[in-house]
C-alpha cells in the first residue's frame, strides 16, 4: 500500500488518497485501497512522506539499441577541440583492437569541434571512423569509412554527401548517405551476448530518471532479435515497444520486414510497435515559410513516403513517421490520409514523430485525421539555438501548445541521443522554453509541467497503443510506478527518489533497489 501523499492517477479523476499494488498488478486506488480489507490482508505501506506518486515514465520516442552501444563509442560530449578528439579516438582504437569500426557520439558543433577527414585518416588509418553528430542524421567519415560505403569521386548516386569542388567527399555524411554509415558500423557488434548485455545495462540506467518503458523509435532486424531474447528470458530492465525500421537507417524501404510480426505482436514486456518512416531529413528538415513578408524554403524530402506508409497500412502495420518541418509535416498528412482510405473509421493511430515546424492549421488538420504528436520538450535546448532570429511568420517551431489547442493529443519522448533523456528536465524546458544560456524559444508554446507529467505517462501509453496496461493508475494495470519529491534546485521542479516496475522497486535515490 502506498500512502501519506499526492497519488496522481492520470485519469479523469483528482488525486488518490492510497493505492494497493499486488503480484505486479494495481489492486485498488482512493478509498478502496484504503478499506480494512486491505489492511487486513498484510499488506507491507511505503509512507509517501508528501512525495507524490505518479505512473511509471514512458519515453515515447528514443533509441535505445543504439544509445546502448555507446559504452563501446568514444563520447564527444565536452570535447572542444580536434586535439581532444584525435586523443579520445586513438585511445579508442588502443582499448579496441579488434572493433572494426571505430565511432565517436554526441558531436555537437556548439561545443566549437569540428572533425575532418583528413584528422579522421590520421587517427583510424586502415580502419573505418565515423564522428556521429548528436541529431543521429549526419557524421564526418574517414577515407577507409567511404571505401568501405563505395563513396568515391564519381559515386554521384549516393544522396546525402557533400563534395568540394573538384567532386571529392570531404568527408561529410548527412540523411541517407549517413545512414548507410550507420548502418554498416551497427551491424560490426555482431556479438549476441555483448549487444545483449549493453541493452540491459542502459536500461538500467534509466530508472533513475523514472523511465519504466520506452519506445524504441528505429529498430532494425537484429535489434528485434535481441529485445525478443532477453523479453523472452525476463531480463529486460524496462519494457520495450520496438518501432521497425528499415536497413539502411533513414529510408523508407522495409523490404520483408513488412512480412514480420505487426503492430501489437507481443506482450507488456516486449511488442512490436509501428512501423518508422521518414518524411524529410532531421539536420535538413523540409521547410517552406515566410519570414519578415519573404518566402524562404529549403531543407530535404523523401519521395517515397507515401507509398511506404500505404503498403504499411494495408499490411497491418500502424505507422510513426519522422515530421520536423511543416513540409514534412504536410507530406506525412497526405500519406495517412491515402492511408486512412484502406480502412475507413480504423484507429489508425497515427504518429507525428517530432512535429518540430509547424502552423494552426496543420496541426488542426493533424487533430481531423486523429494524430498523435510524439514530440521532444528537450529540444528547446539545440532547436532555440539553432533557430535564433528565425521566426517564420506562416509557422511556430516546436508548437506543443498549438498542437495541444487542436486537439492533437501528446506524448512526451526524448530522442535520445538526440536530446537529454531525464521526463523531468525536458518537462521543464518544455515549460520554460528557454534555452540554457536565457535565448527564449517562442515562449507562447509553452506546456505546463504537470501536462508533461501526463504526456510522458498517459499520453506516450495512448501513443503506443498500450493504454490498456500502463500509463495510468488504474486497478488491473501495470505496476509501473515512480515517486517524485519537490526540489528548488536543479533542472527541474521535481526529483526521482524511487521507481517500481512491475511491483517490485528498481530503484532508489538512497541506493536502495529490490
Amino acid at each position: 500500500m502506498f500512502r501519506g501523499g499526492p497519488i496522481l492517477t492520470m485519469g479523469p479523476t483528482g488525486p488518490a488518497e492510497a493505492l494497493v499494488v499486488r503480484d505486479g498488478r494495481i489492486e485498488a486506488v482512493g478509498e478502496r485501497a484504503i478499506s480494512d480489507a486491505a489492511v487486513a490482508q498484510g499488506a507491507d505501506v511505503v509512507e509517501l512522506d508528501g512525495r507524490t506518486l505518479v505512473p511509471g515514465f514512458i519515453d515515447a520516442h528514443c533509441h535505445l539499441s543504439v544509445t546502448a552501444l555507446e559504452a563501446e563509442w568514444l563520447d564527444c560530449t565536452g570535447l572542444d577541440d580536434e586535439v581532444g578528439l584525435a586523443a579520445g579516438l586513438a585511445e579508442l582504437a588502443r582499448s579496441r583492437p579488434h572493433v572494426e569500426w571505430l565511432r565517436a557520439c554526441r558531436w555537437d558543433e556548439a561545443t566549437g569541434l569540428q572533425p575532418t577527414r583528413s584528422l579522421l585518416d590520421e587517427v583510424g588509418g586502415d580502419r573505418p571512423v565515423l564522428v556521429v553528430h548528436h541529431t543521429l542524421h549526419q557524421a564526418v567519415a574517414n577515407s577507409a569509412a567511404l571505401d568501405r560505403l563505395g563513396i568515391g569521386h564519381s559515386s554521384s548516386d549516393v544522396d546525402g554527401v557533400e563534395r568540394s569542388p573538384d567532386g571529392e567527399a570531404t568527408g561529410l555524411l548527412a540523411e541517407r548517405a549517413f545512414g548507410r554509415a550507420h548502418s554498416a558500423s551497427v551491424a560490426a557488434f555482431s556479438d549476441p551476448e555483448q549487444v545483449e548485455a549493453l541493452l540491459v545495462a542502459r536500461g538500467r540506467a534509466l530508472h533513475r530518471h523514472g523511465i519504466t518503458a520506452v519506445h524504441d523509435a528505429a529498430v532494425d532486424t537484429a535489434a528485434e532479435d535481441r529485445y525478443r531474447a532477453l523479453a523472452s528470458r525476463g531480463e529486460l530492465p524496462v519494457s520495450v515497444l520496438a518501432m521497425p525500421a528499415a536497413t539502411p537507417f533513414l529510408s523508407n524501404d522495409l523490404g520483408r520486414r513488412l512480412d514480420g510480426p505487426v503492430t501489437g505482436d507481443g506482450d507488456e514486456w516486449f511488442r512490436t510497435g509501428p512501423v518508422k518512416c521518414f518524411a524529410d531529413g532531421g539536420v535538413e528538415p523540409a521547410v517552406d515559410v515566410h519570414h519578415r513578408g519573404h518566402r524562404v524554403a529549403f531543407g530535404r524530402r523523401f519521395d517515397d513516403l507515401r507509398a511506404t506508409v500505404v503498403e504499411a497500412t494495408r499490411r497491418g502495420f500502424r505507422v510513426a513517421v519522422h515530421a520536423m518541418g511543416n513540409v514534412g509535416i504536410e507530406s506525412a498528412l497526405d500519406a495517412f490520409t491515402d492511408a486512412a482510405r484502406l480502412r475507413p473509421g480504423g484507429d489508425h493511430r497515427f504518429r507525428l514523430e517530432h512535429a518540430g515546424l509547424a502552423s494552426a492549421s496543420l496541426a488542426r488538420r493533424a487533430a481531423r485525421l486523429g494524430s498523435v504528436g510524439v514530440v521532444q520538450p528537450g529540444f528547446v535546448e539545440h532547436v532555440g539555438r539553432s533557430t535564433a532570429g528565425f521566426d517564420p511568420d506562416d509557422a511556430t517551431w516546436l508548437p506543443f501548445a498549438t498542437l495541444a489547442e487542436a486537439g492533437v493529443p501528446i506524448a512526451g519522448s526524448s530522442d535520445d541521443p538526440c536530446g537529454p533523456v531525464d521526463p523531468l528536465q525536458c518537462a521543464w524546458l518544455g515549460e520554460r522554453r528557454r534555452t540554457g544560456t536565457g535565448i527564449p524559444v517562442t515562449p507562447a508554446e509553452s506546456v505546463p509541467v504537470a501536462d508533461w507529467l501526463r504526456a510522458y505517462t498517459a499520453g506516450a501509453a495512448f501513443a503506443g497503443g498500450q493504454e490498456h496496461e500502463r500509463g495510468s493508475l488504474r486497478p488491473g494495470l501495470r505496476a509501473d510506478l515512480v515517486e517524485l519529491a519537490p526540489t528548488s534546485t536543479g533542472a527541474a521542479p521535481f526529483r526521482v527518489t524511487a521507481t517500481w516496475i512491475d511491483g517490485r522497486r528498481v530503484f532508489g535515490a538512497d541506493g536502495g533497489s529490490a
